[in-house]
């Protein structure tokens, strides 16, 4: 048996250049990433412009008010993967005892009570302070002038809108305020500007403004020196200011949260005056000659690890998704890294090194049998019982709150059959106010050789209220903590909630040679499998392995409310073929068929060290990722 061949046709073509490279998951972020490049500006330069862009035209997959996470290298350093952490605590008031005096039993999954520190500007601009090379004001021009003279909405915001409307008219009027147009969502289309985060952008512009440049024949160390300053008077502005003053007024009023009942935030001006971005080492494993590196156990990262490592051995035609034994050996091997995860990963120390380790990955691949698992099976790395006992299992939790979880890939039995919209598509908001679809993602390389991959997300419009004086709402990452005592991701002041953010670089012989990442959550690594062993395995190319057909498991808890999961579950593009399909069926795994493009949000970029040849490729999904360069 052989790896299945490539398609010989793709949605668009693989894009090759020389002088820089960007995709993400709209393409107006994609054009301004391209501008700085364009203009001399660096891969970090790109992505932070693109990103502050994304706040602006993805409002209901990401805001100022969420997290983030990246991994890159730089040129100086191209063999040294790092870890940009832009993940904010639980606030020091955000108990396990408070949320049960207030009468609950999970941590909501919208409202302020969801809300941890936000984390993503901070980490943006510790990007650019560290390793870009514009001033603030010029990397900012573009999110600053889409949010004070407009943009055109895409049909996706507006439906989210419409969606959450009867949540924003009857319990968040300040939402209502901010994105209804006569009580209705705007038209898609329509020009949407948001001038209260405009003043926010200027107000970090004219904080930094107030450092002295450096003055005439000083050098271009002194030059720096003063961008830097700048840079980092722009970060104290943002956590002290007033960010931080207008957050901790608006979330003392009991506002309504998914649970159906209404509760004041916990988060002060204090949390956000602690909170400070940072970078960390990455995890990494070896695969088929290639270096794979990832964030650490407090994001779910290493569960692709893990996955790799077992799967390490095994001849290529069990890791081919496209055929009935490749799908189900990869389906049983995430199974088990994701029960792994619920176990043992959180913002604690974490086995790491065993849990990575060949041998450990062996003991777990030799449960792999020939019929699909319903079980959740976490295993003992450290070889003295399971460190953190885990959550009560959920198969299903009654709800009709709106605006509630991620904007990731849900239920698709919610979508009844003769619903015309296609199911998971980007993003599917279904009539309850449950969102299916997507959070964001940036990849950018340069002429240089600076690489860098991003997924921001969070402070989607539909996570919590809108404050008034900022235009954004916070986000809702602390669903993601229990509030059961003894589980690796109990909810604890001060510790950052095990995220689903997970973007990857892939490094061959000391030299960064991909960037690549998707949107949806518990999704996201599952999705980044198929293109790393289709790529790395198969042969294919990046737009190959993004254009062919996804699947994932959701046999383990998800990570937002209300925490329920499906065993043996698994979600599969009908494209896959009703003969792979049936034979997962015949093997006991719970199929849901999602349409023929419905899963997966990839993009990639790309570089051959040999010839600086750079590349990239961008999802077709949902019509609304772009990838350009040249």
């Amino acid at each position: 048996m052989t790896y299945t061949a490539p398609p010989a046709f793709t949605t668009r073509p693989d894009l090759r250049g020389t002088v820089g490279m960007t995709a993400s998951t709209h393409w107006l972020a994609t054009a301004s990433a391209q501008s700085v490049l364009e203009r001399g500006g660096n891969a970090f330069d790109a992505a932070v412009a693109g990103a502050f862009v994304l706040h602006v035209v993805e409002p209901h997959l990401n805001g100022p008010g969420g997290d983030m996470t990246a991994v890159f290298a730089t040129a100086d350093e191209p063999g040294r993967p790092v870890v940009l952490m832009g993940q904010g605590p639980a606030p020091a008031a955000a108990t396990v005892e408070h949320y049960r005096a207030e009468g609950l039993d999970l941590v909501p999954g919208s409202g302020a009570l969801a809300a941890a520190v936000p984390g993503a500007v901070d980490a943006w601009l510790l990007l650019l302070r560290d390793h870009g090379t514009w001033e603030l004001a010029d990397v900012l021009a573009y999110a600053i002038g889409y949010a004070r003279d407009g943009h055109p909405l895409t049909a996706r915001v507006s439906e989210t809108i419409a969606a959450v409307t009867d949540l924003f008219t009857e319990h968040w009027p300040t939402s209502a305020d901010r994105w209804l147009v006569d009580g209705a969502p705007p038209e898609p289309g329509s020009l949407v500007t948001n001038e209260a985060y405009a003043r926010v952008l200027d107000g970090l512009v004219s904080a930094g403004g107030a450092v002295p440049v450096a003055g005439e024949g000083s050098g271009p160390a002194a030059g720096e020196a003063a961008r830097r300053a700048r840079v980092d008077a722009a970060r104290t502005e943002w956590a002290e200011g007033l960010v931080a003053r207008s957050v901790d007024a608006f979330v003392r009023a009991p506002h309504r949260h998914s649970t159906g009942t209404d509760h004041a935030g916990v988060i002060r001006a204090s949390d956000l005056a602690a909170f400070r971005a940072s970078t960390e080492e990455a995890a990494t494993v070896e695969f088929r000659g290639h270096v794979v590196a990832k964030t650490g156990a407090w994001g779910q990262g290493p569960a692709l690890l893990q996955v790799l490592t077992m799967l390490e051995p095994l001849p290529d035609e069990l890791l081919d998704p496209s055929t009935a034994d490749g799908a189900h050996t990869i389906i049983e091997a995430q199974k088990l890294a994701m029960a792994d995860r619920e176990a043992w990963y959180g913002d604690r120390d974490v086995p790491l090194d065993r849990l990575l380790s060949p041998g450990y990955a062996a003991e777990r691949r030799a449960l792999i049998g020939p019929a699909a698992s319903l079980e959740l099976r976490p295993g003992d790395p450290g070889g003295a019982g399971v460190a953190g006992r885990l959550p009560t299992l959920r198969t299903d939790h009654e709800t009709t709150a709106s605006g509630v979880g991620e904007p990731t890939v849900g239920s698709f039995a919610a979508v009844p059959a003769d619903d015309a919209r296609q199911p998971g598509a980007e993003p599917d908001v279904a009539p309850t106010g449950e969102t299916r679809g997507d959070t964001c993602h940036i990849d950018v390389v340069d002429r240089w050789g600076n690489i860098v991959s991003a997924t921001p997300s969070g402070g989607w419009l539909q996570s919590s209220p809108t404050i008034p004086e900022l235009g954004f709402c916070l986000g809702s990452r602390l669903q993601m903590s229990w509030l059961e005592e003894g589980t690796a991701s109990t909810l604890e002041p001060g510790r950052r909630p095990r995220t689903t953010l997970t973007p990857t670089l892939v490094l061959r012989d000391g030299q960064p040679v991909a960037a690549l990442g998707s949107p949806g959550g518990d999704q996201q690594d599952q999705w980044q499998l198929l293109w790393l062993l289709r790529t790395l395995v198969g042969g294919w190319t990046p737009q190959q392995a993004i254009d062919a057909p996804a699947l994932h498991t959701t046999a383990f808890p998800g990570s937002f409310w209300p925490r329920t999961w499906t065993p043996g579950g698994v979600v599969v593009e009908d494209r896959l073929g009703d003969d792979v399909i049936a034979e997962l069926e015949r093997r006991g795994h719970v199929v849901t068929r999602a349409g023929d493009w419905s899963l997966g949000r990839l993009s990639s970029v790309t570089r051959d060290p040999a010839n600086g040849v750079l590349g990239a490729a961008a999802n077709p999904r949902g019509a609304q990722a772009y990838a350009a360069g040249r």
